[in-house]
C-alpha cells in the first residue's frame, strides 16, 4: 500500500472488523457508494472528495463536475490510480469483492457493512471519526436517531418491496431495506423466503397477497405501467411507487427518509 510521507497514519476498524492504516486527515477521497458520497458532503468535504461514481447523484451540483470512477461494482482502476486517492470508502454489499480486495493492495480502503439503522448511525460516527469530523458525523447521528424515534409507525400491515423485474425480485430479511421496512409498521412477507433478495413467481405473489405492494424507483425504474401489471396479479393489493432512496440511502439522506416517511401517502391508507 502506498503511502505519502507528509501524512500522518494511524490504525483503526472498519464495519466489516478490518485493522486498516488510514491517513489522520484524508486529503483525496474517492467514494465507492452513493448514499456514503452524500454523507462526505454533508460532513463539509467537498475539496476532500476528489472522485465518485457514476451512481453518485447527490448532490447534483458534484455529480456533474467530480471525476466519475465507475460503476459500484465496475470500478476503473486506472481512473482511480489517476485520482491519487489516500483514502477510499466502500461497502461490502454495494461493491465487488475482487475489485475491493485489488484496491485494498494500495490504497487505504475503509469498509462499511450494513443492514439496520443501527449500522448505518454507527458508519456515519466512524466515517466522521476517520475523516476528521468528528462533532458534524455525532450531531447528524442524533438527528437521525431522534427523527426515528418520534416517527409513528402506521397500523401494522403485510407489504412486498419490489427492487426488480423480470425475474420480479424483492428485499427479504436481513436487509437495509427489511430494517426500515419494520421501523414504519410494515410487516415484510419475503422475509420467510431464503436469500436477502428472492425471485418471486407470480403464484408466490398472488399467494402471499400483501396489503401493500412498494415499487422502488431504483435499481429498477419501476413506473405507472407496472402497477397495472401487478394489478392483474394481486387485485386486492395496494400498489404504491416510491422513491427507492427513502429505504435504501443508509447515510445523511436518512434525514430526508424521516419526513418521507412521516408524509407519503401509503401511510395515510
Amino acid at each position: 500500500m502506498t503511502k505519502n510521507n507528509t501524512q500522518e497514519y494511524y490504525n483503526t476498524i472498519d464495519q466489516m472488523g478490518r485493522d486498516i492504516i488510514v491517513p489522520r486527515y484524508p486529503k483525496r477521497i474517492v467514494s465507492l457508494v452513493p448514499s456514503q458520497t452524500e454523507l462526505l458532503y454533508e460532513l463539509g468535504l467537498t475539496d476532500e472528495v476528489v472522485g465518485q461514481t457514476i451512481f453518485c447523484i447527490h448532490p447534483l451540483e458534484q455529480h456533474g463536475v467530480k471525476p466519475r470512477i465507475g460503476g459500484t461494482k465496475k470500478l476503473s482502476f486506472e481512473k482511480i490510480a489517476a485520482l491519487k486517492p489516500d483514502l477510499i470508502i466502500g461497502n461490502k454489499e454495494e461493491n465487488e469483492q475482487g475489485q475491493i480486495e485489488e484496491l485494498m493492495k494500495h490504497y487505504p480502503v475503509w469498509m462499511s457493512d450494513i443492514k439496520t439503522l443501527e449500522d448505518a448511525c454507527e458508519m456515519i460516527v466512524a466515517v466522521g471519526s476517520v475523516v476528521g469530523k468528528n462533532k458534524e458525523a455525532i450531531e447528524l447521528k442524533s438527528k437521525i436517531v431522534f427523527g426515528f424515534e418520534s416517527l409513528p409507525k402506521i397500523h401494522p400491515a403485510s407489504c412486498l418491496y419490489f427492487i426488480w423485474r423480470k425475474p420480479w425480485m424483492v428485499a427479504g430479511h436481513d436487509t437495509f431495506i427489511a430494517d426500515m421496512l419494520n421501523r414504519i409498521g410494515l410487516a415484510n412477507l419475503a422475509n420467510t423466503f431464503d436469500g436477502r433478495y428472492p425471485i418471486l413467481t407470480h403464484d408466490d405473489i398472488r399467494k402471499l397477497s400483501p396489503q401493500y405492494i412498494l415499487l422502488s424507483s431504483e435499481p429498477y425504474p419501476f413506473a405507472d405501467k407496472h402497477i397495472k401489471e401487478l394489478e392483474s396479479i394481486c387485485p386486492n393489493s395496494k400498489i404504491v411507487l416510491v422513491n427507492g432512496e427513502m429505504f435504501s440511502w443508509y447515510g445523511s439522506r436518512l434525514v430526508d427518509s424521516i419526513d418521507f416517511f412521516k408524509n407519503t401517502t401509503f401511510r395515510k391508507g
